[in-house]
């Protein structure tokens, strides 16, 4: 049974990087074809697709967050990591990884829809403050 589960800091100020990982265990993240996503939602907002990396270890971004975005991987420790640089509190959200099963190899990725993800960690909640 695959499960994911998110780690980091809770609180993080204004214009600092906020950092999180994600372990994955049960199963290895360079298994073909998933693609292991992160996923957030401020309060009151929609879900928002932040980026993935995949199996074999390329990465995607949102558009609106690829400027401040990175997605890492640490193949050893079957994790991978989420940094967004520069935050302000319209960062504060619930911050979710997620794996996505594409079924074949991945060429591009603009963000799956919430039920085509397979495999959620619990979410954690990060606040950012001014």
């Amino acid at each position: 049974q695959v499960q994911l589960q998110e780690s980091g800091p809770g609180l993080v100020k204004a214009s600092e990087m906020l950092s999180l990982t994600c372990t994955v265990s049960g199963g290895s993240i360079t298994t073909n074809y998933y693609a292991w996503n992160w996923v957030r939602q401020p309060p009151g907002k929609d879900l928002e697709w932040m980026g993935a990396i995949t199996y074999d270890g390329t990465t995607y971004y949102s558009p609106s967050l690829k400027s401040r975005t990175s997605i890492s991987r640490d193949t050893s420790k079957n994790r991978f990591s989420l940094q967004l640089m520069s935050v302000t509190p319209e960062d504060t959200a619930v911050y979710w990884c997620a794996r996505y099963d594409a079924g074949g190899p991945i060429s591009t990725m603009i963000g799956p829809q919430v039920y085509e993800y397979d495999k959620w960690g619990q979410g954690t909640q990060v606040t950012v403050s001014s």
